[in-house]
C-alpha cells in the first residue's frame, strides 16, 4: 500500500514538474471526492453499522492523472476509502492504493496497452470490462491488449489477464479475441452494416475449483463434475438502411457453475448447477425529423459469467447483459427498477419520441419483463409531455404505472407484486438572465411495500454557480410503521470553472439504486454528504 503511495506521487510530480515544464504533450486529470457524516436514525433504519455506531465519519475519493505524446499515453489513478459503505452498504471498508495504471501506444496500425483496461465486445453480453462508481463496480482488466487495424474499416482485437478485485485482483485468467469493421457500397450509400464476431475464455484457478468441487461433492444425485475453463461466443450486426437501424446479437456459453435457487421441501437453497447458456438481444429504431421509435427485446437463459462461480451479487461480472427497462431520473419514477436476471429473463421495450415544433414534445415508453416461465417480474408504462414557453417557462408533466415483483428482485419471499401509480409535474421559470426557479412535484399509490408517498423539491439556481435544493419525501400512508415518516434533503453547491463543490444533509428511504441497468439495494441513509469534483 506504501510503494503504491509513493508510486502515485512520484508520477503526479514528474509529470507536473518536467513535462508540463517542458511544455509538450497534453497532461489532464479529474478528482472525485465524497465525506458521507452518519447520523443514527433508528427509526427509518439507519443504523446497526460500524459506520452509524462508532465511525460516523466516511470517504470515497478517486484522483486521476494522464498524459499524451505522440501517441503515447499514460495514466494512473488513486483510490482512497475511508470506512466507506460503498463496498458494501452493511460493513465498513478502508483502502488506499493505485486503483488503475496504463500504457497504451500505436505503432503503426498494431495498437499495444497494458496496464487496467476498460474494453468490450460487441454489446457487452460476453466481455466488457467497466467501472460504475455509485455501485462500487471496477472491473478492469489487468493485462496485456493487442490490436491491429486490417485496412480501413476492419481491426482485430486479443486480450489477456484478471479481472480486479479492489486493489487486488480475481484469481481466474481471462482471455478473448474479436473482429468487427463496416462496410457501405459507397459514400453516398443509404445503408451500411458493422458485422463482429468475438470469443472469451475463462479458466478457473486450482485453489477456487478445489471449493467448488467440496460443495458439489455434498449435493448427492446431483452432483457434477465442475469445468475449468468456459468459452463464450458472440456474433453481431448493426444494419442502417436510410432511417431504420437494426441490431441484432446471439451469444452462447459452454456448460460452466452457476447460483441458483433449489426448492427443496418447500425449503430455498442456493445451490450450484451446470449449464449452457445463451442470450439473444435485437434492438429495432426508426428515426425522422420530429419522430422517433425504438422497439428492443431481448432472451436470457443462464448466463451469469463471472471471474468465479463463488462470487455473488454485483461482484465479478465478465459480462453485460442490457437493461430493458426505462432509466427513470424523477425520484418516486425511479423508487422501483428491474434488476438483470442472469438466470432467465424475457425482456421487451417500446419507445416513441414525437416532436412536433420547437416548443412541444411527447414520449411513451412500455416495458414487460418476465421469466423464462412467463411469471411477470416487470411492467411500466410511462408517458411525459414538455412545453416550453420561449426562454421563460418550461413544464414537464407524466404519470407512470409499475408492477415490480419484490420477491425476486429485493430477494423478499412471499410479499405481494408491487403496483404503482405516480403523476408527477417539474415546472421551470425563469425569473432574470441568470436566476431560475424549478420545483417538482410527485405523488406515488401503492398499498404494498412502505406504502403510497408525496415528493416535493424547490430549486433556486444563479448561473452558472450558485444551486440551491430542499426536498421533502413524505411515507404519506405507512404500512411498515404506525407513524408517518419525513425523509428531507438540504443541498448548496458552488461552482467555479472546473471545480464543483456541494453539500446536503439527507434522510433516504431504503430502496433499489440503479446506474447503467445494474442495480443493487441500498439500506436507508442519515446524515451530511460533501462532495468535491474537479477536472483539469
Amino acid at each position: 500500500m506504501k510503494t503504491n503511495f509513493l508510486f502515485f506521487l512520484s508520477l503526479f510530480f514528474f509529470l507536473s514538474e518536467n513535462l508540463l515544464a517542458q511544455d509538450t504533450g497534453r497532461f489532464s486529470g479529474d478528482l472525485e471526492t465524497t465525506v458521507n457524516f452518519f447520523q443514527k436514525d433508528a427509526e427509518i433504519g439507519a443504523a446497526n453499522t460500524p459506520q452509524y455506531d462508532y465511525q460516523f465519519v466516511g470517504l470515497n475519493s478517486w484522483v486521476t492523472l494522464n498524459y499524451s505524446y505522440k501517441g503515447f499515453d499514460v495514466g494512473a489513478r488513486f483510490d482512497g476509502f475511508y470506512n466507506s459503505n460503498l463496498q458494501d452498504p452493511q460493513n465498513s471498508f478502508n483502502g488506499v492504493g493505485i486503483g488503475r495504471w496504463y500504457l497504451k501506444k500505436k505503432i503503426h496500425n498494431l495498437g499495444v496497452s497494458v496496464g487496467y483496461l476498460y474494453d468490450q465486445i460487441g454489446s457487452g453480453i460476453i466481455f466488457r470490462a467497466f467501472e460504475e462508481r455509485p455501485l462500487a463496480i471496477d472491473n478492469a482488466l489487468l493485462g496485456l491488449r493487442l490490436t491491429y487495424d486490417l485496412g480501413k474499416n476492419w481491426n482485430i482485437k486479443a486480450f489477456g489477464g484478471k479481472q480486479k478485485n479492489r486493489f487486488d485482483t480475481y484469481a481466474s485468467f481471462i482471455k478473448g479475441a474479436n473482429i468487427e469493421g463496416f462496410y457501405s457500397p459507397s459514400d453516398t450509400s443509404k445503408w451500411s452494416i458493422s458485422p463482429g464476431v468475438g470469443v472469451v475464455n475463462r479458466t478457473l484457478d486450482d485453489n477456487t475449483m478445489s471449493l467448488i468441487r467440496s460443495e458439489v461433492r455434498t449435493y448427492g444425485q446431483d452432483t457434477f463434475v465442475p469445468a475449468y475453463n468456459v468459452y463464450m461466443f458472440s456474433v453481431y450486426n448493426n444494419l442502417v438502411a436510410g432511417p431504420v437501424s437494426l441490431y441484432i446479437e446471439g451469444a452462447y456459453k459452454s456448460d460452466d457453475a452457476s447460483r441458483l435457487d433449489i426448492i427443496q421441501d418447500s425449503v430455498a437453497n442456493s445451490a450450484l448447477r451446470e449449464n449452457t447458456g445463451s442470450v439473444l438481444y435485437a434492438s429495432l429504431s426508426y428515426s425522422q425529423k420530429g419522430l422517433g421509435i425504438s422497439v428492443e427485446g431481448k432472451r436470457t437463459e443462464f448466463f451469469d459469467i463471472r471471474t468465479s462461480p463463488l462470487e455473488s451479487l454485483n461482484r465479478g461480472f465478465i459480462g453485460f447483459l442490457p437493461p430493458m427497462s426505462r432509466t427513470n431520473t424523477y425520484r418516486l419514477t425511479s423508487r422501483y427498477a428491474s434488476v438483470t436476471q442472469f438466470n432467465g429473463e424475457q425482456a421487451f421495450q417500446a419507445n416513441i419520441f414525437y416532436n412536433p415544433s420547437r416548443k412541444l414534445n411527447f414520449t411513451l415508453n412500455a416495458s414487460r419483463i418476465t421469466d423464462l416461465d412467463n411469471n411477470l417480474l416487470y411492467n411500466e408504462l410511462y408517458f411525459e409531455t414538455k412545453f416550453k414557453k420561449a426562454r421563460k417557462w418550461e413544464l414537464i408533466a407524466g404519470f407512470q404505472m409499475q408492477q415490480y415483483n419484490q420477491d425476486v428482485f429485493e430477494q423478499k419471499p412471499g410479499v405481494p407484486i408491487v403496483e404503482t401509480y405516480v403523476p408527477f409535474i417539474d415546472f421551470s421559470y425563469k425569473i432574470a438572465r441568470k436566476k431560475t426557479i424549478r420545483t417538482e412535484w410527485q405523488y406515488q399509490f401503492t398499498e404494498q411495500d412502505f406504502g403510497s408517498w408525496i415528493f416535493g423539491l424547490v430549486e433556486y439556481t444563479i448561473a452558472p454557480k450558485w444551486a440551491f435544493a430542499v426536498s421533502d419525501m413524505v411515507n404519506i400512508d405507512p404500512k411498515k410503521s404506525d407513524d408517518i415518516e419525513h425523509y428531507y434533503a438540504f443541498l448548496a453547491s458552488y461552482t467555479h470553472k472546473s471545480n464543483k463543490f456541494t453539500a446536503s444533509y439527507v434522510k433516504q428511504v431504503e430502496g433499489i439504486v440503479c446506474t447503467g441497468g445494474i442495480c443493487r439495494l441500498e439500506p436507508a441513509f442519515s446524515g451530511a454528504r460533501l462532495t468535491v469534483t474537479s477536472t483539469f
